[in-house]
């Protein structure tokens, strides 16, 4: 008999963070033990064999997941390839890989659904021959996340040292679920799969979560970002679906709580992510997700609808709404909804939680004759979504589209022209310039008329090597010149915390700040900048008032395409349908019209082939000038 050698669990002091003020003694050991010893049956979701469930799935959903997995079916699954993975040590790519991973991932979850709503054994082998893959797959990490390159100048993921990332906790958490729904199947079909899967959960996720401290999203070091919630989230559910050892399933999940609590506490009383909008969903919402799944788990004995940031950030997302599906993208986002994002999770919560204009923002989403979630999106999110009468059954209404969000833990303003109407809207930046996935972004300003948006945030880039190493700054989309900022003497803001926005006054529809100190500007220079929207003229003045010691001042302005240069003082923008007429009030200003021509697959997706750069230069090394954005009159 061959012995194995558990690896020896490092001990770690509890975090005192609100999810421990509220459960306080819930968390102990013995107590978790205890109330997650019910955990599968009160998920409120069923395995195949209970065909009353299955047979009455929402059709719309099955049938889109049934119409991509037959014709797939019998045709070689995605495999990940050693040269995907060094593809990122060679020359920074990293979507080679990632979407090889991502496609074999969506195939098995199409795969898992089929074989628990028809039972066939035909779709049990598919789901059973994609389980195996994952099992057999060398390394479970994102080539852009394993430190075996950093640690050993290898390109091979090491079998003896598996990294926990994101990848990793995801590919744990679908084989656990897939496990949970088609295991008496599995049994029966393929037995030993089941004991294969627990096995490469428990020395790829759970030995290595007990046994190092070391990992940089456990957040130690006080810095705590999205993959936090995310890979601790993805333990949980393992844990509860795959550890059969009361102990040690108590211990994972009691581990992977105090990190989440962790995650928790750094979020303001606000709720608002410095992260932004599309990062919501993989930080917040993410946290909230694994809180609630641990409710379900333990019957309700651990429930986190009593802190108040977990309250707040559900309406994150519709405080960032500009209209139809466009958002306020600061930091590493997309302008405009990829797809596939889970909006059960936020109307799940929303309601839990009494947030009606983030139920009904949620629900807005909601296409009643399309699938209930995406498969993008995960099989654990799709289950949720399909298991929930209310999600699948409900009413999509109009989205509440708020008058005024202001954000003071990251100084974001949006204000619009009317509650309830797209119209004229205005977005601010203020914060600082080490945020989380920032870009150099202080005092940008984001005009939108009927919902989309004409002066624009270019957004996220397509990740690679390059978007988070050193030279993260020289990419455009991260730079100061090519968003809706000043550049006093031409300069560019500085990287870091150091470098910040002032708050000097925010009202009901404008905000003034002081960007001084976004530049290294010496001592004695300022700059001050006032956005506001003013209601009664559907208009929106961008004034600036600056003191150099010498040089030129700049500023510029990001569009969505070249405008029509109508008089020499202003400018026709249009773009979608939209048009806004841009004006400035001093005629010695210099005009330059530069354009951006976009080569970048996701920048492309969102905004065409181009985007285009006014910048406007005054000579004065004090002065003012006042752009308005509105229509023509």
């Amino acid at each position: 008999m061959t012995m194995t050698t558990v690896p020896e669990t490092v001990a770690c002091e509890p975090f005192d963070g609100p999810l421990r003020a509220l459960w306080g003694g819930g968390l102990a050991p013995e107590a978790l033990e205890s109330s997650l010893a019910h955990a599968t049956a009160r998920l409120g979701i069923p395995d195949l064999r209970d065909r009353a469930f299955w047979n009455a799935a929402d059709s719309a959903t099955i049938t889109a997941i049934r119409a991509a997995a037959d014709v797939e079916r019998g045709t070689p699954w995605p495999q990940p390839l050693l040269s995907q993975f060094a593809a990122f040590f060679r020359d920074g790519n990293r979507t080679r890989y990632e979407d090889a991973v991502r496609a074999r991932a969506e195939r098995l979850t199409r795969a898992v659904v089929m074989a628990a709503v028809t039972g066939a054994t035909r779709w049990v082998d598919e789901a059973a021959d994609g389980v195996l893959l994952a099992c057999e797959q060398s390394g479970w990490s994102w080539a852009a996340h394993d430190d075996v390159f950093s640690a050993h100048s290898e390109v091979v993921p090491r079998e003896a040292s598996p990294y926990l990332d994101l990848g990793a906790g995801e590919l744990a958490a679908q084989l656990a679920w897939a496990d949970h729904l088609l295991g008496p199947a599995f049994d029966e079909r393929v037995p030993g799969l089941r004991a294969r899967v627990r096995h490469e959960v428990r020395r790829r996720v759970f030995e290595p979560f007990l046994t190092r401290r070391d990992w940089h999203w456990l957040g130690l070091d006080g810095h705590v970002h999205n993959w936090s919630p995310w890979i601790q989230g993805n333990v949980i559910t393992a844990a509860v679906l795959l550890e059969g050892d009361p102990a040690q399933r108590a211990e994972l999940v009691a581990r992977a709580l105090d990190g989440i609590d962790r995650y928790v506490a750094t979020l303001p009383p606000d709720g608002a992510p410095d992260e932004g909008f599309a990062y919501w969903w993989n930080g917040a919402c993410r946290a909230i997700e694994a809180l609630e799944f641990t409710r379900r788990a333990t019957g309700g004995a651990l429930d986190a609808a009593g802190v108040p940031a977990l309250v707040a950030t559900v309406s994150f997302p519709h405080r960032m709404h500009l209209g139809g599906d466009w958002y306020v993208n600061v930091a590493d986002g997309s302008a405009r909804l990829r797809g596939g994002e889970p909006w059960h999770a936020p109307f799940a919560w929303a309601r839990r939680v009494g947030d009606a204009d983030a139920a009904r923002h949620a629900l807005a989403q909601r296409t009643t004759a399309g699938p209930v979630a995406a498969v993008a999106g995960g099989l654990g999110r799709l289950l949720h979504a399909l298991a929930d009468p209310e999600w699948v059954a409900g009413k999509p209404a109009g989205p509440p589209l708020v008058a005024r969000s202001w954000l003071p833990s990251i100084e974001v303003l949006v204000a619009r022209e009317r509650a309830g109407e797209a119209g004229l809207a205005l977005a601010v930046k203020g914060g600082h310039n080490g945020e989380n996935h920032n870009h150099l972004d202080l005092g940008s300003v984001i005009v939108a008329s009927g919902g989309v948006p004409l002066v624009v945030d270019a957004g996220k880039t397509t990740y690679t090597a390059r978007t988070f190493g050193p030279r993260r700054y020289e990419l455009p989309a991260m730079r100061s010149e090519w968003h809706s900022a000043p550049a006093p003497r031409g300069l560019e803001q500085g990287v870091g915390a150091t470098f910040r926005a002032e708050v000097l006054a925010v009202d009901e529809a404008g905000v003034a700040l002081d960007l001084t100190g976004a530049y290294a500007l010496a001592p004695g220079e300022s700059w001050r900048r006032v956005a506001q929207l003013d209601r009664a003229f559907a208009r929106i003045t961008v004034a600036d008032e600056w003191r150099l010691e010498a040089g030129e001042a700049c500023v510029h302005y990001l569009l969505r395409a070249a405008p029509e240069r109508v008089a020499e003082t202003a400018l026709r923008l249009s773009a979608d349908g939209e048009s806004v007429l841009i004006e400035w009030d001093r005629q010695e200003a210099s005009v330059a019209l530069d354009d951006w021509e976009l080569d970048d697959a996701e920048l492309c997706a969102v905004w065409g082939a181009r985007l285009t750069r006014l910048t406007l230069t005054l000579p004065d090394p004090a002065g003012h000038l006042t752009v308005t954005i509105g229509g023509e009159r």
